[in-house]
């Protein structure tokens, strides 16, 4: 019988989950190691890691595991109703994670809301410096991605840059953001036709450009310090 088969215990400490875990930290095991981190122990013929796999096969994707019921999972040889609860209380624990983070994120439907997200690092930058926000459906930050800094006057911002991120995000929409080291936050001719652009792509990609904010710095005359081109209804293409 191979050592797959080996009772974890009796494996060298090397290659037991909760050791590697400790070791190397938890993004270095694979999915049906941590399951098995949960799981503890297998059963005769399998140990923790191979009913890990099992798990996976049969329901076929951690996703698919994750919807199981408790009953459901008791139908796998080796997984038990405290196994079984472990699995589902962990599962649980993880939904409301992504929950309590959907709703810690800023809420970004409002352009304030969107020079305040860039305002401290865009004090910072001598060259113009064009960030994307990834938001999520209810227009809340998924992630704040720095697409690329120019020269003093001028940025070069290709769609392929911009909504590469918003694809492996699964974004359902972006707000474009950029300052204006100069401080006067009006828009140039090429911002309006570089938005424009990503109107464009965006539409072709099935994801909104809600906004493209320009962050400059207010001064007495002017209150603002940031412009919308939404706002100024330069965004139709």
């Amino acid at each position: 019988m191979g050592s797959g088969h080996l009772r974890l215990k009796d494996q060298p400490p090397a290659e037991r989950p909760r050791e590697r875990l400790l070791q190397r930290g938890a993004d270095a095991l694979t999915t049906a190691e941590l399951l098995a981190i949960l799981l503890r122990t297998g059963h005769r013929g399998a140990n923790a890691v191979e009913v890990g796999h099992e798990l996976l096969r049969r329901f076929g994707s951690l996703h698919g595991l994750a919807q199981a019921t408790v009953e459901e999972l008791r139908e796998v040889k080796g997984v038990g109703r405290d196994k079984a609860v472990t699995l589902a209380g962990a599962f649980a624990l993880a939904r409301r994670l992504v929950e309590e983070r959907v709703e810690e994120s800023p809420l970004l439907n409002h352009p304030e809301a969107v020079a305040d997200l860039v305002r401290e690092q865009a004090r910072l930058c001598t060259v113009e410096t064009f960030w994307v926000a990834l938001l999520n459906t209810r227009h809340r930050l998924i992630k704040l991605e720095r697409i690329s800094q120019g020269t003093l006057d001028t940025i070069l911002v290709h769609p392929r840059e911009v909504f590469r991120p918003a694809v492996a995000a699964k974004a359902a929409a972006v707000v474009l953001i950029h300052n204006h080291p100069s401080g006067d936050p009006t828009p140039s001719e090429a911002d309006v036709r570089v938005t424009r652009d990503l109107v464009r792509a965006g539409q072709v990609l099935r994801i909104d450009v809600l906004d493209h904010v320009i962050v400059g710095r207010a001064t007495s005359g002017r209150s603002r310090d940031y412009v919308s081109l939404r706002e100024l209804g330069v965004m139709q293409v």
